[in-house]
């Protein structure tokens, strides 16, 4: 008997969606049956992407977003629920890193990093959460109560790695800010969930893999491989859908069991 999850009728924002694993999860959440949102600064990357969604017979809207502008979030997220309807889902994805010691971290890098990754999450976290809590009060229309949000962590979040040491802590702050969300917003049947990927080749990172250096980080993984994109689908799907309802306050690794 085959199983499946269906997304048809929801609607997910997807913040970073303009490359990597962020463009990814708005083709799985498409192809899923979601009418999906892609937010980014780089509204023309969003918009190719777009177009591949659509020529798939995909539902997709573009939106500008910069998680570090609070203005920019309310906008965004107002103008998202305007085109396509309340939002039942969010991948809160966008993310940056740098790589120093942490004796060489200058104000401005430690800022860079949890500017985005911490305070940005959370203030996008929060503006969607305020509405998905409207309509499970019933203060706001909506044929969905509850949501699903998915905060993208990192394994870096849970295990502590050279060079990176700013990163590391900005990504544990998002695990612990999905504890505090799945608690406080549980009992309104929003379910909020983490994934801490592992090691995955994007377009971003790809060249690395093939470097002397990148070599000998895939050789000290457990089984001396890397992840791909769509490693991550079926997690993603199973927390955005209704089938999840028991999962709250997750933290899960998607690492190759690199974290043990």
């Amino acid at each position: 008997m085959a199983y499946s999850l269906d997304l048809a009728g929801r609607v997910a924002l997807v913040t970073g969606a303009s490359s990597g694993l962020g463009a990814q999860f708005a083709r799985t959440l498409a192809r899923a049956g979601a009418g999906v949102v892609l937010a980014s600064r780089r509204v023309d990357k969003l918009r190719e992407l777009l177009v591949e969604i659509e020529g798939e017979g995909g539902d997709a809207h573009v939106v500008e977003l910069d998680v570090t502008d609070r203005d920019s979030i309310r906008a965004a997220v107002a103008h998202a629920e305007t085109e396509m309807g309340s939002l039942d889902i969010l991948v809160n994805n966008s993310g940056v890193s740098t790589t120093q010691r942490l004796v060489d971290v200058q104000e401005d890098d430690f800022d860079f990093v949890f500017d985005t990754n911490v305070r940005g999450a959370f203030f996008v976290a929060q503006e969607v959460g305020k509405r998905m809590l409207a309509r499970a009060k019933g203060e706001a229309p909506g044929s969905f109560t509850g949501g699903r949000i998915i905060n993208i962590a990192s394994m870096a979040g849970l295990k502590v790695l050279p060079q990176i040491g700013v990163y590391c802590m900005s990504k544990a702050a998002v695990v612990h800010m999905t504890k505090a969300m799945a608690v406080e917003w549980g009992k309104y049947g929003i379910n909020v969930n983490a994934i801490c990927p592992g090691y995955i080749d994007t377009e971003i990172n790809h060249h690395h893999w093939q470097t002397e250096q990148g070599q000998k980080l895939v050789n000290m993984l457990p089984r001396k491989r890397i992840g791909k994109p769509a490693d991550l689908d079926a997690l993603l799907v199973m927390l955005a859908s209704n089938e999840s309802h028991f999962v709250n306050g997750a933290v899960i690794a998607a690492d190759d069991g690199f974290g043990i």
